[in-house]
């Protein structure tokens, strides 16, 4: 499926007011505060003109020209009207108004589509909160921009939608696109996954919904897309009162959670728990493909070290058996109060050199499929400078770090993800990541 007129527009037009504060105001500042060099033709029937971020717009009374893509955030019992107006002008729309199917009225919802199907135009939303193609610059949404990168966050929730990328913003996430679909009256969830599944620059799909109203056409996108790459889930809704919560926002059909856990599972897809996790999973697959069950803890610390095998046996990983060999090795440049079994403790003092070529030299074993980094820096010893010794090590097998806590490894986070290597806050979550790259 070509959605690309929506996250790669070389066009736009934008209906509502302009007045300062207004949601359509806002989303013509994020579009042309964010970049986006193609043309941007703003529409309210006043007409006048509007200042964003130092340019000045004419809004013209109508749309006379075409355009790849209408954002629309008017009063919900015109659109269908406006839809109709400029369908021969537009190849989608994306409907920011709300009013339709979730406050029970499903035939202005359906005579919506109606008008859209008349002109071959699609539809994303309505109730929705718009969209994001990152790398082509368009950000057609009211919500936070984010930096480029790999993840494509499909949201039913505008809301959740709005907060998870602040929130990847905090952890270090690239984006590839956001879309917030709402009721998903004519494009939903399973239309986004098989878009994205071909996307080159989408490398993880992140996927949030309530509900689906095609259960069959949903396991066939779903399975489609997890062939292609991975697909991470956080569904909502699980228990009977948030299955009712949900119906009531979005018009959705929540349906019985086992039904659901067990297509996710026969898609192949990754179920998470918490918004925490979904970026977690993220972060892992944005970094590796895949990883290996056997895994080597290097730390500085015990007690974290401890923490990280409690949870890799937990998840059915296992620690590596270093050989002989590595632990000779080990033994030649290590103090002697440095604990060789793995976890591999290399004391308080440890620094660049030492963590360096304790990870090189791990890397080589052919019993180490994966390692997990963890650093707890002394006040002496500055982040950055572990930072540095993970970044220059020289390893071809998938390095997870846990570098903690706040502003204590603040610095040395940066640099990490500056060199494209995601932090984990916590030894469990870094040890979480490990097992969703090996399948666990």
């Amino acid at each position: 499926m070509d959605l690309n007129f929506f996250f790669y527009p070389s066009s736009v037009a934008v209906f509502g007011s302009f007045k300062r504060g207004a949601i359509v105001y806002e989303i013509l500042r994020n579009i042309v505060e964010g970049g986006f060099k193609g043309e941007i033709i703003p529409v309210n029937p006043k007409g006048g003109t509007v200042e964003v971020a130092g340019k000045v717009f004419r809004i013209r009374e109508r749309l006379d020209e075409p355009v790849d893509t209408a954002i629309i955030a008017i009063p919900a019992k015109i659109v269908p009207a406006l839809i109709d107006e400029i369908g021969p002008l537009i190849k989608g729309a994306v409907v920011i108004s709300a009013g339709f199917s979730e406050v029970g009225n499903e035939k202005l919802e359906r005579e919506l589509v109606g008008k859209a199907r008349k002109h071959d135009v699609r539809v994303i939303g309505p109730n929705c909160a718009g969209i994001f193609g990152v790398h082509g610059k368009f950000f057609g949404s009211f919500e936070v921009r984010v930096k480029p990168g790999g993840l494509a966050l499909i949201s039913q929730s505008g809301a959740f939608g709005g907060v998870a990328l602040a929130m990847g913003n905090d952890e270090g996430i690239g984006f590839s696109a956001f879309v917030s679909y709402g009721n998903g009256a004519d494009l939903n969830e399973s239309d986004f996954l098989e878009y994205f599944a071909d996307d080159e620059n989408t490398k993880v799909i992140a996927l949030y919904i309530e509900g689906v109203k095609d259960g069959r056409r949903f396991l066939k996108a779903l399975s489609y897309a997890s062939a292609k790459k991975p697909v991470v889930i956080l569904k909502a809704g699980k228990s009977a009162s948030g299955a009712r919560a949900a119906s009531s926002h979005t018009g959705s059909l929540a349906g019985s959670y086992e039904i659901y856990r067990a297509a996710f599972k026969q898609a192949g897809a990754i179920e998470v728990e918490e918004m925490e996790e979904l970026f977690d999973a993220a972060k892992a697959f944005e970094m590796y493909p895949k990883a290996g069950k056997r895994v080597v803890v290097i730390t500085n610390s015990g007690g974290p070290g401890v923490l990280a095998t409690d949870k890799l046996e937990k998840l059915g990983l296992e620690m590596a058996r270093l050989s002989d060999e590595t632990i000779k090795e080990l033994r030649s440049f290590l103090p002697p109060q440095c604990s060789l079994k793995n976890p591999i403790d290399l004391i308080a003092d440890a620094d660049h050199k030492r963590y360096r070529r304790t990870i090189e030299t791990v890397c080589r074993d052919k019993n180490v499929d994966s390692l997990l980094v963890i650093c707890v820096p002394p006040i002496f010893i500055p982040s950055e400078e572990i930072a540095g010794a993970v970044i220059e090590a020289n390893c071809d097998k998938p390095v997870v770090v846990n570098f903690m806590a706040g502003e204590l490894v603040r610095e040395g986070v940066k640099l990490l993800e500056e060199h494209g290597i995601k932090n984990f806050p916590t030894p469990e979550r870094a040890a979480k990541a490990l097992a969703w790259l090996s399948g666990k």
